[in-house]
């Protein structure tokens, strides 16, 4: 579990940064890392200014678990992980691609259970992460088109 909890943003990441230059409908393709990876710095964005609101205490300093990895400096509320990988998982879902949706939400469930498991987040952290991660999906889609200029731009680069 700590390596998951370690490598398993880091990981999906890079599953999404190689679809960049994977096979099929290139734009399409292209539009749908873009969009992940908007929802994704959207998601962690919108965590921030959560934290600004509420500050709760991680579960190790409230002597609730027991840390297994090194300690973190903010609060607990909610978590970038589960953050980062919903968003990464509602892009895909929202794509219409079954397959790698499945994939990486199976990885998604694993690094939110990691979470909880090692002692940095209460399950309603990580909950909360996914609410975020999700609207920031939601938000993206509604407001990034496929086929737009800035879409033809971006989509264009290498």
């Amino acid at each position: 579990m700590i390596v998951t909890t370690q490598f398993g943003v880091p990981l999906m990441v890079a599953f999404v940064a190689l679809h960049w230059w994977g096979p099929g409908f290139r734009s399409h393709v292209r539009y749908i890392t873009t969009t992940a990876g908007i929802s994704f710095l959207l998601g962690l964005g919108i965590n921030q200014i959560i934290l600004l609101l509420f500050e709760r205490i991680r579960p190790y300093d409230a002597g609730v678990t027991h840390l297994i990895i090194a300690p973190s400096a903010d609060p607990s509320f909610p978590s970038d992980h589960a953050t980062a990988v919903t968003a990464i998982v509602v892009a895909f879902c929202c794509a219409g691609l079954p397959k790698r949706t499945v994939f990486l939400g199976l990885a998604a469930l694993l690094v939110m259970w990691s979470r909880v498991y090692v002692g940095t987040h209460y399950a309603t952290d990580v909950l909360g992460g996914m609410a975020t991660g999700l609207c920031a999906a939601i938000i993206t889609r509604l407001f990034y088109r496929e086929g737009n200029r800035v879409d033809r731009w971006v989509t264009s680069i290498l």
